[in-house]
């Protein structure tokens, strides 16, 4: 092939499409969207300090009660991500590109799991990295204003976890707000530096070709998710359910909390679908069929 412009602009014209083809399939098989509210960012970052106002409606007794007035100091700063792959000029001299399609493919694909896998990282890293009241996402010590005043604390963690047990989640996805953040500045590009006389090609016979995106992720309301490492029976599940739906505000205020979404390791699902799908379990009827919605997740 001669390295012209119609030749190697019909060359990335294909490159492209493979990639396009391979991220478009992909991009139909993602979960993020299912637990993450999906927030447009124009920024550098963007500043989440209404988080932690929950409030409900009171009765108009005297003047008026601002909400708001406080703000947590919490944002989430975008980040850089890319993949490229070189493609050498011998190779399209001699027409031999056979491998590549391949190539790009695999970069179309791993684009379109970057979300996936920041979102459920951030849900499994949510043990060690802070939310907006400066505790770890799951956490025993999160603080509320019980009923008398007085600051509490309240876990959204089970109680006496199983050493060494994998992690299981109980979250509410279906309110206002979904409790993890995907934050996107940019959605991932395709981009090129394959002309003759770029520097790459000069020095190094390499045409480049890769994918550009700028995104984060960052949490919301740790009251709408609980996690537990127990072993997963029915029982510690209801456990569980219970505890996300009882959460409580500031002042003791519910909050009527709708857990809507159980999402498992790989090792749980059966358990996970005995729990959620089974007319009966052990002979009994099973009272928790179709409580909530099943995910299991591979990047637990």
């Amino acid at each position: 092939m001669k390295l012209t412009s119609a030749s190697l602009d019909a060359l990335r014209v294909g490159f492209k499409a493979h990639f396009q083809g391979a991220f478009d399939a992909e991009a139909g098989l993602n979960d993020y969207a299912k637990v993450a509210e999906i927030v447009t960012s124009t920024a550098g970052e963007e500043k989440y300090g209404w988080l932690g106002e929950l409030p409900g409606m009171r009765e108009w007794i005297g003047s008026r009660v601002v909400h708001g007035l406080v703000e947590h100091d919490y944002a989430i700063k975008n980040r850089d991500f890319e993949l490229t792959v070189a493609v050498d000029r011998n190779h399209i001299l001699d027409d031999t590109l056979g491998t590549y399609a391949t190539r790009f493919k695999a970069l179309g694909k791993a684009a379109a799991r970057n979300p996936d896998q920041l979102v459920f990282g951030a849900l499994k890293n949510g043990f060690t990295t802070d939310c907006y009241d400066g505790q770890p996402f799951f956490d025993t010590d999160h603080p509320v204003i019980a009923e008398n005043g007085v600051k509490m604390s309240v876990s959204n963690i089970a109680p006496m976890g199983g050493a060494g047990m994998p992690f299981w989640y109980i979250l509410a996805t279906k309110e206002i707000i979904k409790p993890i953040i995907y934050q996107e500045r940019q959605k991932p590009e395709f981009v090129h530096l394959d002309k003759p006389t770029d520097q790459n090609v000069f020095s190094q016979k390499k045409f480049i070709y890769g994918v550009d995106a700028r995104c984060n992720v960052g949490y919301s309301f740790w009251q709408m998710a609980y996690a537990s490492n127990l072993t997963l029976t029915a029982d510690n599940f209801a456990s569980a359910y219970s505890a996300l739906a009882g959460v409580k505000g500031d002042y003791g205020q519910p909050l009527g909390i709708r857990p809507s979404l159980l999402i498992v390791p790989a090792q749980y699902s059966g358990q996970a679908r005995k729990i959620l799908h089974a007319d009966q379990i052990e002979g009994t009827t099973n009272i928790h069929k179709g409580t909530v919605d099943l995910l299991v997740c591979p990047w637990l």
